[in-house]
């Protein structure tokens, strides 16, 4: 493993007269790191033999910026970036950031909204019918029809929209290799189609063509192919939209996984079945290319580009993740099929850090979608792929499971050994309820012994039993045991080191008295959260299906959903309770609560039963309540003694879940519907 030296053509200049095979035009500022799916894409091309200009963030408001380097070889390559464009502009409130981490010195609006849309509609102005290749987050996770939370309606595959002519989805290695080569040979890119990993548009009734490994074979819509629902369906019979998703959901697989179809008029979407995930050989030859591991030059006198800063002493060891969180889209993009590279690669990727100027001993992260999976979830998984209709680990893990840390804990102590290491940390999310499958305890001793940085961050999310069911999270029990033992291992090595819990606000499934459950329970552990992240329904989510819905598109169920900007205010303001400022939605708070609700929000103000607003108001009017309450400043939860309540609030979150159970509308609903809301209105609009 060698840095590089050379970035790829930014200017017509660099290219010395030649004409590139392919054009990248993408959303982000240009940084040559394997965190960056343009160094990657770019990257391995090069490795074949083709050639690559980059156009990075261009002026989209005319064609002209598209026309820079001429009219490529073989075709236009299109990403939005590292992240969709629209999470990049825009909070969970739907207000305008005004920091984007991926644009030279932080600066807002280098991109525009829905950038892969835009960028096609731009360069076929430019070229007209020139071949474009769409890939990258954006449109992997809009390849189908997909609710689309900004415009609040259910929006056409990305690939109808931006008149490209082939959409790569997942991990794009293989496909955009096999694309080139196919290309290359002069077959016409409106006749590619079957290539997996791929989806393109055809006319409607048109033969599928199925990808299997000696090439491909012409099938009917048989048991090859998954015939979908229409459009004009979808985005009007939420039912058909939620089972599309199903569908789509466990259908992404290698393995097993079938071309899906979906119709638009006279023409149907055709999504081919994913590529094989990368096997540890492949994944070590990816990491080996000589990226030069920073940001192009050119970005020096605007401040840099600041999302290098995190990955910049960081390794990614594996890809995939099984852990099957419901608002994660990694099964949807990444896929559920674990792999990871071998130990010599990372070490090799470890000793070049070292050699870096500003390198500085500390190696920040060795990590991935989830830390601390190395290999797939069982031996099955191997031959007959992920199970379809089965998690492995919510809500308890399954029998199958090989829950083993052993491997990762020879990487980490041979990446300690290089000389010039003089830390390792892991920062990227634990799996706290797969580290407890693990019989062995070393891997969680070496964990608090060897690689907290005075803080471990994990995602219990919640504590309520009917929003974690929803959220596919294992129960709170889980985290309470997992608390307790890292706690006594902290003791026991002498060590003062604290959790930072994860925790979301207005998840499907919470109702006010969930919020209240949760609040209280942070409360009980001595947690006060300074920042809590609000449900942000993306596309290729099952928790965005059911947001827009009300249905769980694996079960059918009907789920509660907070869809009203100000309960969404007053989930979140219970969570930072001990803040001043929200004491008043507290109480109003407690209007949609059932009685057990406002026990809750009592005991969160330090009330007694039965205590009014108004005496609670004469004692400490906006005051923080409670024994428990931590110095000023504190974000971490420091896990006491193991009289933390938790059997109280484990109890508590059962009589939560029968009143949830009851029906789906709750008092905040109906007293919306009564006309009852004027403080809500009053506040709508304001954060």
């Amino acid at each position: 493993m060698e840095l590089g030296t050379a970035f790829m053509p930014t200017t017509v200049e660099e290219l010395a007269g030649n004409r590139p095979d392919f054009v990248y035009v993408f959303g982000d500022a240009y940084v040559d790191h394997p965190s960056f799916g343009v160094a990657i894409i770019t990257r391995v091309l090069e490795k074949h033999g083709f050639t690559c200009a980059v156009l990075a963030q261009p002026e989209y408001r005319s064609a002209e910026d598209f026309k820079r380097f001429g009219r490529p070889r073989l075709g236009f390559l299109v990403s939005a970036g590292n992240i969709d464009s629209m999470v990049a502009h825009y909070t969970a409130a739907k207000k305008r950031r005004s920091e984007d981490f991926y644009s030279p010195g932080c600066q807002a609006g280098l991109r525009p909204d829905r950038a892969t849309i835009v960028y096609c509609n731009r360069i076929r102005e430019a070229y007209g019918d020139v071949p474009i290749l769409i890939g990258g987050l954006e449109a992997s996770l809009r390849r189908f029809a997909h609710y689309d939370y900004w415009d609040n309606k259910v929006r056409r595959s990305i690939l109808v929209d931006s008149r490209a002519d082939i959409l790569m989805y997942g991990m794009g290695e293989r496909a955009i290799v096999r694309l080139a080569e196919l290309l290359n040979k002069g077959v016409p890119v409106r006749k590619i189609c079957d290539v997996r990993g791929t989806a393109y548009l055809a006319k409607a009734g048109d033969p599928v063509h199925f990808p299997v490994a000696e090439g491909y074979r012409h099938l009917p819509e048989n048991e090859n192919v998954l015939p979908g629902y229409d459009y004009d369906t979808l985005k009007t019979d939420k039912e058909a939209y939620a089972d599309a998703f199903r569908v789509q959901y466990f259908a992404n697989d290698a393995i097993h996984g079938k071309a899906i179809v979906e119709y638009y008029n006279d023409r149907m979407l055709v999504v081919n079945p994913p590529q094989p995930p990368l096997e540890r050989e492949e994944l070590d030859a990816v990491y080996d290319l000589p990226y030069t591991r920073t940001y192009h030059p050119m970005y020096e006198p605007m401040g840099g580009v600041p999302a290098i800063t995190e990955v910049r002493f960081s390794i990614t060891h594996n890809r995939g993740c099984f852990g099957g969180c419901n608002f994660c889209a990694l099964a949807f993009h990444q896929g559920r099929a674990v792999r990871s590279r071998s130990i010599d690669s990372v070490v090799r990727e470890a000793e070049l850090l070292t050699t870096l100027p500003d390198f500085k001993g500390y190696i920040h992260d060795i990590g991935g979608p989830t830390a601390n999976f190395r290999h797939p979830a069982c031996d099955k998984q191997l031959k007959d792929g992920v199970c379809a209709g089965k998690r492995c680990l919510a809500p308890k893990p399954c029998a199958n499971l090989k829950a083993d840390h052993s491997e990762y804990i020879r990487l980490l102590k041979a990446v300690e050994k290089l000389p010039g290491i003089k830390k390792v940390f892991i920062r990227s999310g634990i799996r706290f309820d797969y580290l407890l499958a693990d019989p062995n305890d070393a891997f969680f001793k070496k964990l608090v012994k060897d690689h907290v940085s005075g803080q471990l961050k994990v995602a219990p999310e919640h504590c309520s039993s009917n929003v974690l069911a929803c959220m596919g999270k294992p129960d709170v029990s889980v985290y309470d045991r997992f608390r307790a033992k890292y706690t006594r291992l902290n003791e026991e090595m002498g060590m003062n080191q604290f959790l930072v819990p994860y925790l979301m606000s207005s998840h499907p499934g919470s109702t006010m008295d969930d919020a209240a459950l949760l609040a209280v329970y942070t409360k009980r552990i001595g947690l006060a959260p300074e920042q809590v992240q609000d449900f942000y329904p993306t596309p290729g989510t099952a928790s965005t299906v059911m947001y827009y819905t009300g249905l769980d598109p694996f079960t059918g169920q009907q789920v509660y959903t907070a869809t009203d900007y100000r309960e969404k205010q007053l989930q979140r303001a219970l969570l930072q309770w001990r803040k001043p400022e929200n004491r008043r939605m507290i109480y109003e708070a407690m209007k949609y609560c059932s009685e057990i609700g406002q026990e809750y929000l009592k005991e969160l103000l330090g009330q007694a039963p039965g205590q009014s607003r108004h005496a609670a108001g004469k004692s400490k009017p906006g005051g923080q309540a409670g024994t428990n309450t931590p110095k000023k400043g504190t974000k971490t939860d420091r896990s006491p003694s193991k009289n933390t309540g938790r059997s109280e609030t484990k109890n508590a979150g059962k009589n939560t879940d029968r009143n949830n159970g009851r029906n789906k509308t709750t008092a905040f609903k109906n007293n919306k519907e009564n006309g009852t809301r004027s403080a809500h209105r009053r506040g709508k609009g304001r954060s």
